[in-house]
């Protein structure tokens, strides 16, 4: 390698290079877990004073520059310290329930009622506390967030965390904290459903979304008027979507259903297979291809997290995206993968699959099928 380019470490002695967020995760004392992908219920945690809980950062491999992850423990019967902060913060309930209240500026306070599955985010800088509901079992919560964005921009912990500004434009309606939302009717992929709070990712209504393939459907969510993004997309029964490629950043949960998730990038001979299931997490590296595959008898849903919401695109390449790159083909400029034009060896591969599962292929309108793998 030229000397020009080789690495050249950071050193906090002379402050070059430096990176004020993961040298806050140092001093935090928790267990940092990096791989391309991780399943949550996998990730020991251990105290973490901030919270007055347990925790552990969850660093896969894709997070980019401006979002990260951490887990959040609580004991049975537990509750976390009152916190606030100046990053934008999306909860995922990975297993447990309990509740979390919310104190909003104008002097009302806010309690509702989680499960796993369900999601939330609370408003900027808003002080709230997280409860356990059970005496017996834990709770675990993913927070997906800005904070590397927020934190490597002015570097001083007591402006993150000790900030007194109000942002009373972010809370919105009361009812967001109930479960309830509103509609705002866009186009397929566009839809958004404005709230702070999803009591069951599980249980909502989604809008068909064609383009990314048959079947598809989704919602786009707008979270506390923040500039985090968030949206949940269903995959039916005996079919998978179409590939597509982005920006890194995106923070993938699988929901419900089984299945896995191709990556690869453009020239790659192999593909990298992460299995789909409750608690794993991931995030596409910049411009890798993904393509996401149901293998289970009933409908699969995953929830995407990023920086550059529907409302606030924040970046170019992602207002390009809602513009139309999303579901337009490459050949056409887009950034999606057509199913005429995807490698040949991924349809066989997921009906060797669904083999397994007992699942018939409901592909055979868009694929030749004879003589494929005989599904059971």
């Amino acid at each position: 390698m030229p000397d020009d380019l080789k690495v050249i470490p950071s050193d906090p002695d002379k402050k070059f290079l430096l990176d004020p967020y993961l040298d806050w995760t140092k001093g935090e004392g928790l267990p940092v877990y990096e791989d391309f992908g991780l399943d949550a219920f996998d990730c020991s945690t251990r105290p973490w004073a901030r919270f007055d809980a347990k925790g552990a950062f969850l660093h896969v491999a894709g997070r980019g520059d401006f979002v990260s992850c951490f887990a959040l423990e609580i004991d049975p019967g537990r509750k976390t310290a009152p916190m606030k902060h100046l990053f934008e913060a999306i909860f995922y309930v990975i297993d447990g329930h309990g509740s979390t209240t919310v104190w909003t500026p104008e002097g009302r306070k806010h309690s509702f009622e989680w499960a796993t599955k369900s999601m939330f985010a609370i408003p900027l800088n808003c002080r709230y506390q997280h409860f356990n509901g059970s005496g017996r079992e834990r709770a675990l919560i993913a927070c997906t967030h800005d904070l590397p964005l927020v934190m490597n921009l002015f570097h001083n912990h007591e402006f993150v965390f000790d900030n007194p500004f109000v942002f009373a434009d972010r809370v919105g309606d009361p009812k967001y904290f109930d479960g309830e939302g509103d509609f705002i009717e866009m186009r397929p992929g566009r839809h958004m459903w404005e709230t702070n709070f999803v009591p069951d990712l599980t249980a909502l209504e989604l809008k068909t979304w064609d383009a990314r393939g048959k079947g598809s459907a989704n919602i786009c969510f707008v979270l506390a008027d923040g500039t985090m993004h968030a949206h949940i997309s269903q995959i039916p029964t005996a079919r998978y979507k179409k590939g597509h490629r982005h920006m890194n950043g995106v923070h993938i949960f699988a929901v419900n259903g089984s299945g896995y998730t191709l990556v690869w990038y453009e020239g790659d001979k192999d593909f990298k297979q992460i299995p789909w299931r409750h608690g794993i997490i991931y995030a596409p590296a910049f411009w890798m291809f993904h393509q996401h595959f149901n293998t289970a008898p009933e409908p699969a849903r995953y929830m995407a997290i990023a920086v550059g919401s529907r409302r606030y695109p924040f970046t170019e390449m992602r207002r390009k995206g809602v513009e139309g790159a999303v579901d337009t083909s490459i050949a056409k400029g887009g950034r999606q993968v057509e199913y005429e034009d995807q490698d040949p060896r991924i349809h066989p591969i997921w009906l060797a699959e669904i083999a397994k599962t007992g699942v018939t292929s409901q592909m055979g309108d868009i694929f030749d099928e004879t003589g494929r793998v005989r599904q059971t």
